[in-house]
């Protein structure tokens, strides 16, 4: 499919979403903000794709928000309305979370929603070029895309709380010892193939699963009451025990051979 500011390359199941306005480095827009999520739910669709990674194109990440096309728009309109070009709000938190495994690629400047929409991944690494900043305070605005939940997930009370009432940009080694990011790359030359490598080991495990321990995590990771955090993993593993992946993983134990795990999902469906 042909985006306008995106690009999408699937190659050994692994599915490719680029930033592509690297004039702008790739600063946000609605409408990049449309076509990410139409590519993400094209891929969940799509039983060729197990996982999907995620990256820029150029210098930068993303950059934000883009100023000039969405604040000032948003800031000049009478009624205080988007811009023509948005639409209807988009549960991109729940997408993601929902989603076949995603490792965002960070290969530059993530700034404001640039870092916000990519801290539901379920990886983050990062070239030594990245840089990092929740800079909402900056701009008079706090954040969004459950970020004041997800940021203090990744990197506790203290050192996110340092980065929202701040601003400050911090470096892909600072991101690293804060644990905003989950691994730093020796080079940028190595930053794509190895987030292609973490998404395909994911991605090829059963697809059922690997769905229901996402959920899992999303609903228990601040659930403070143990026996639902129980409920919810008894009833998921329900559901596992009648996988065709499942069953496929004891047969080919049982045979001593590697699992099928695609093969059992084409005959299941």
């Amino acid at each position: 499919m042909q985006y306008n500011t995106i690009l999408t390359d699937v190659e050994d199941g692994v599915m490719t979403v680029t930033l592509n306005r690297p004039q702008r480095l790739n600063a946000w827009t609605y409408e990049m903000g449309a076509e990410l999520h139409e590519a993400l739910q094209d891929a969940n669709e799509n039983g060729a794709i197990t996982a999907i990674v995620l990256t820029g194109a150029g210098r930068g990440f993303c950059a934000g928000a883009d100023i000039k096309d969405l604040f000032q728009a948003q800031a000049t309109a009478d009624d205080g309305a988007k811009p023509a070009k948005s639409d209807a709000p988009r549960d991109w938190v729940g997408l993601v979370r929902r989603s076949k495994p995603i490792v965002a690629a960070v290969n530059g400047a993530a700034i404001g929603i640039g870092l916000t929409q990519i801290l539901p991944c379920d990886m983050i690494i990062a070239s030594p070029s990245a840089q990092f900043s929740v800079r909402f305070i900056k701009m008079g605005l706090v954040p969004e895309l459950a970020s004041s939940y997800y940021l203090i997930a990744r990197t506790g009370f203290g050192r996110g709380n340092e980065l929202m009432l701040t601003g400050a940009t911090i470096s892909a080694e600072q991101a690293l010892e804060y644990r905003l990011i989950d691994r730093l790359v020796e080079d940028h030359e190595t930053l794509l193939e190895t987030a292609r490598t973490l998404a395909r080991a994911m991605g090829e495990n059963p697809q059922s699963a690997l769905r229901m321990v996402k959920e899992l995590v999303t609903a228990n990771m601040a659930e403070p009451d143990i026996k639902k955090v129980q409920q919810r993993e008894g009833a998921a593993l329900a559901q596992c025990y009648k996988s065709p992946e499942h069953h496929e993983a004891i047969n080919a134990f049982i045979e001593k051979r590697s699992p099928d795990f695609k093969k059992a999902r084409q005959s299941n469906s």
